[in-house]
């Protein structure tokens, strides 16, 4: 009655007024969809830089730490790369020990099943540490770059595998590029040395398998990507040391003549703790983008790393064919690199294979 009294005083029939609730309403609902479009677009830009930023970050560290490692394993001729990785393993467990009584990171204590829980991750990095290091000293850095593309193949294989992630035939054109220029920079290499070969190869599998896990890993585990990073270190630092002791490596890495040299010492420091930098943006780029994406942005940094290399480390050798599959090679990263980092405007087209794995196609 006070409604219809209202009406009739305001000159507003009572279909009148009904049609104005509905309108109201509407506008509400209208409002609180734009609402959401607003805030799914704010994180859609959020991740998207975060794919971008962890990318870029994980490129420069992988750049930064070959040139360091190159520079003190031939420049300086230290004697044993076993040393080193032990050096780098260290690093990480008091940095990330430190992080975590400061209360600046945090991550799952120990416990007895923890190993278990991210086996097989702490042989495959350190395997991925030990033989990376091994085919820095043994090859030069513009053939080094070239021979690691191989993991790029491994990589995709792993995770249409193990993830069941298809790449899209861009992805895949542009991996088979890579390969083509690396074979081709191979079959021409002037500096060939076959352990160098040999430690390269087994690197590539380790990459690609250090992704793929890391990226289940980071899905299924509760440890989280600093207690992955501590708890591999962790778990590899003895055995590390007793394989560097039983090769005779400890003794010639003490005797090594250069600990009085400030410059070696604030370099082989720097190696150590760029470890730790690298392992850190390696999982971060894993979790934000694909263990693919993970392993061709390590390669791309190698644009930078094979042409400096021909100036650093005093190995390499120049040969037409050489150079020209070394470039087919850089040319195809850099197509992979614009097919996969390119702004989408439409849901990804990657068709992902029924798996009992999680995983996700980014």
């Amino acid at each position: 009655m006070d409604n219809h009294r209202a009406a009739n005083n305001s000159g507003l029939t009572t279909l009148e007024l009904g049609s104005i609730n509905s309108s109201n309403n509407l506008t509400g609902s209208t409002s609180s969809l734009n609402s959401k479009e607003a805030r799914q677009q704010k994180e859609d830009v959020t991740l998207y830089f975060k794919k971008i930023g962890s990318a870029l970050f994980y490129g420069m560290a992988s750049f930064m730490i070959t040139v360091v490692n190159k520079t003190v394993l031939t420049s300086y001729k230290f004697p044993s790369f076993l040393f080193l990785s032990l050096g780098q393993l260290a690093a990480s467990i008091v940095v990330l020990g430190l992080g975590k009584r400061l209360k600046i990171v945090s991550f799952a204590p120990l416990q007895r099943n923890t190993f278990r829980k991210i086996f097989p991750l702490p042989l495959i990095f350190l395997g991925n540490m030990m033989f990376g290091l091994g085919g820095t000293q043994a090859l030069s850095l513009p053939m080094f770059a070239a021979l690691r593309r191989f993991s790029i193949l491994m990589t995709m294989l792993l995770e249409l595998k193990i993830l069941g992630i298809r790449p899209s035939t861009a992805v895949q054109i542009s991996v088979y590029g890579m390969i083509g220029g690396a074979l081709l920079a191979a079959s021409d290499d002037l500096s060939f040395n076959m352990q160098g070969y040999a430690y390269v190869m087994i690197t590539n599998a380790m990459t690609a398998a250090n992704g793929v896990f890391v990226k289940k890993k980071l899905d299924t585990s509760e440890i989280g990507k600093y207690g992955l990073m501590f708890y591999n270190s962790l778990f590899m630092f003895l055995p590390a040391m007793l394989i560097t002791y039983a090769t005779g490596d400890w003794e010639k890495s003490i005797a090594f003549g250069q600990w009085h040299n400030p410059y070696f010492v604030i370099q082989f420091l720097m190696s150590c703790f760029m470890g730790f930098i690298l392992s850190y943006s390696t999982i971060l780029c894993t979790q934000y983008n694909s263990a693919l994406t993970t392993t061709i942005v390590g390669c791309l940094k190698n644009i930078c790393v094979t042409y400096l290399g021909m100036f650093i480390g005093g190995d390499y050798v120049f040969s037409w064919l050489n150079c020209i599959g070394i470039n087919i090679s850089v040319f195809a990263s850099l197509l992979y690199t614009y097919v996969t980092f390119r702004r989408k405007q439409s849901p990804d087209k990657e068709l992902l294979l029924p798996t009992t794995t999680k995983g996700e196609a980014v």
